[in-house]
């Protein structure tokens, strides 16, 4: 085990990051800007039911989303079944932020397909409950991300954002993804309509 310190918004930290066997092991420890601890970890069978909870609050509180709530088809033993699946996997992962005993958000990244062709390639997802917006957890969800990624073979990673979503936008910019697509009607939200979608990509080596 390597434990080492760094830097979050100007505050020491401490970083655990661990490969065991063929798991791909988080934990981190990050100070966010009000002043609280989050802790940074794989998701597990145990988080099952307050995952999909946040999953479902997150989907509530935007419409940026891919789905709405009544779209949800998983229950909590599907949940459980899916982060136990994350947590045992070598080349895909499920990070939770966890603030006070609760989960806060989640993000993680799944490949793009086994082929040889994409193989190389891995999307990327994010969602955070509304509550712990503009604290930090998102920067810190995505750094995360990006390092998995790296650690388990990808070269490129990638995503799509509502052009609207200008914060998150933003967020992806600062992690160095760049946009290589547009589509004007990727999105058709029930509330305003078509969404454009930005495509963005991330070389990792």
């Amino acid at each position: 085990m390597c434990v080492s310190p760094f830097f979050v918004f100007a505050v020491r930290i401490s970083v655990e990051k661990i490969q065991r066997g063929l798991e791909m092991m988080y934990c981190e420890e990050i100070l966010l800007r009000d002043g609280r601890k989050c802790i940074l970890r794989n998701g597990e069978e145990k988080d099952g039911e307050a995952a999909l909870e946040c999953f479902k609050l997150a989907h509530e509180e935007t419409d940026f989303l891919l789905s709405y709530p009544d779209e949800n088809r998983l229950d909590s033993d599907a949940e459980k079944k899916f982060l136990q699946e994350k947590k045992e996997s070598a080349d895909e992962i499920e990070i939770i932020a966890e603030v006070g005993g609760k989960i806060a958000g989640m993000a993680g990244f799944e490949k793009v397909g086994s082929a040889f062709k994409v193989r190389q390639r891995a999307t990327l997802g994010i969602c955070i409950a509304r509550e712990y917006w503009r604290l930090g957890i998102g920067s810190a969800l995505v750094r995360a991300c990006v390092q998995c990624a790296k650690k388990a073979g990808y070269k490129q990673l990638e995503l799509d954002v509502v052009a609207e979503n200008t914060a998150a936008l933003r967020l992806y910019e600062r992690t160095g993804f760049v946009e290589f697509g547009r589509n004007p009607r990727g999105f058709c939200s029930r509330l305003s309509g078509w969404q454009e979608l930005i495509y963005m990509r991330l070389e990792l080596g």
